[in-house]
C-alpha cells in the first residue's frame, strides 16, 4: 500500500469518526430535550414539519433513528406544505422521503397567491404567510389524528427569539421547547431545542440532504433577526461559553428578582411574609460550561419513561 493510500485511509477513518461523534451528540441532545419536557409518549403520532431546509431534515433523521431504539412506540409522518411558490422543486421532497421510507404527505395550498394579493409589493410577507401556514398545518393534524407537531427550531433560534422579544417587543419571551396551541387542540414540540445550529449545518452537509432554498417566496430577509444572529455569533467568537450561559439562564429564572407583578406578588411582600432574600444580590458569576466535541465518554439518554 502506498503512502498516499495510507493517508487517504486515515483521513476517511477520521472523517467517519468525526461524523459518528457529531451524530451521537445530536442524538443525545434530542433525547435529553425529549426527556426533560416529556415531548414523546407511548402511542404518539408525530407530524414532522418538513420545509426542505437543514433543520427539518436533521430533525426527521434524528427522530427516525431514535424511533428504532426508544423504549416507547410512536409513529412519524413527514408533512410538507407546498405553498405554490414560483420555482419550488416539487419532486425533491417526495423523492427523498420515498428513499428513506418514512410515511409522508405533501399538502398543496396556494397561499403564495393569497399573500401576494394582500401584502403590498416590497413589504414583508412572513407574518401573514406564517399564520396561513400554521392554520393549514393545525387543520391537517386534527383531521389525521396527530398528537404532536414537531418543528425544527434549534437552540440558536430560541436564543435569537429571546433577544428579538427583549429588544423590539419589550418582553422576556422566547420559543418554548413544548407548547399548547391557543385553541388547546395541539401540542407543538421542538426536539432540536438543545442542538447548536452549527452542528446541524455540519450534519446536513455531511448527510448531503437535498436542501431547498428558503428564498423562493422573494420576501425580504428578516433584518432584525439577522442582526441578532450576527451579534450572537460575534459574542460566541469573542467570549466562548457566553451562548451556553444565556441558554442555561432560560431554565434558571428567578421571578422574585424581576419586575413582573403577575409572576411574583411584590404587593403583598412584607415583614410578615416568609419570603427572605439578600437585599442586594451580587451577580452570580460562574465559569461557563463549554461542551466539547469529543463525545466518546458521553452516554446517550434516549426518551425516559415514567
Amino acid at each position: 500500500m502506498t503512502t498516499a493510500n495510507t493517508n487517504s485511509d486515515l483521513l476517511d477513518k477520521k472523517a467517519k469518526t468525526n461524523f459518528n461523534k457529531l451524530q451521537k451528540r445530536l442524538r443525545r441532545q434530542v433525547g435529553e430535550a425529549i426527556a426533560d419536557f416529556n415531548m414523546i409518549e407511548e402511542g404518539d403520532k408525530i407530524m414532522v414539519c418538513l420545509s426542505g431546509g437543514k433543520d427539518s431534515y436533521t430533525l426527521l433523521e434524528i427522530l427516525m433513528g431514535l424511533q428504532k431504539s426508544a423504549p416507547v412506540n410512536f409513529e412519524l409522518v413527514a408533512v410538507n406544505l407546498d405553498q405554490k411558490q414560483p420555482g419550488f422543486p416539487e419532486e425533491v421532497l417526495p423523492n427523498y422521503l420515498k428513499s428513506v421510507g418514512v410515511p409522508y404527505e405533501i399538502i398543496e395550498e396556494d397561499t403564495y397567491s393569497v399573500v401576494k394579493s394582500i401584502i403590498p409589493e416590497g413589504k414583508t410577507t412572513c407574518s401573514l404567510c406564517s399564520r396561513l401556514r400554521r392554520g393549514i398545518i393545525y387543520s391537517w393534524a386534527e383531521k389525521n389524528g396527530i398528537t404532536k407537531i414537531a418543528l425544527g427550531h434549534h437552540r440558536d433560534d430560541i436564543i435569537e427569539t429571546l433577544f428579538l422579544n427583549m429588544f423590539f417587543g419589550g418582553k422576556m419571551k422566547s420559543m418554548p421547547p413544548k407548547l399548547k396551541s391557543d385553541d388547546g387542540k395541539h401540542i407543538v414540540i421542538r426536539p432540536l431545542a438543545y442542538c447548536k445550529e452549527k452542528d446541524i449545518a455540519k450534519f446536513a452537509k455531511l448527510k448531503e440532504f437535498p436542501i431547498i432554498p428558503c428564498n423562493l417566496c422573494g420576501s425580504q430577509e428578516n433584518l432584525q433577526r439577522k442582526n441578532i444572529k450576527m451579534m450572537l455569533q460575534d459574542w460566541d467568537r469573542k467570549y466562548p461559553g457566553r451562548i451556553e450561559t444565556i441558554f442555561k439562564a432560560l431554565g434558571n429564572v428567578a421571578p422574585s428578582h424581576l419586575t413582573d407583578t403577575n409572576l411574583f406578588d411584590f404587593v403583598s411582600l412584607s415583614q410578615e411574609t416568609t419570603e427572605q432574600d439578600t437585599l442586594f444580590d451580587a451577580p452570580d458569576i460562574q465559569t461557563p460550561d463549554i461542551e466539547q466535541d469529543d463525545d466518546d465518554n458521553q452516554s446517550i439518554n434516549i426518551i425516559k419513561v415514567g
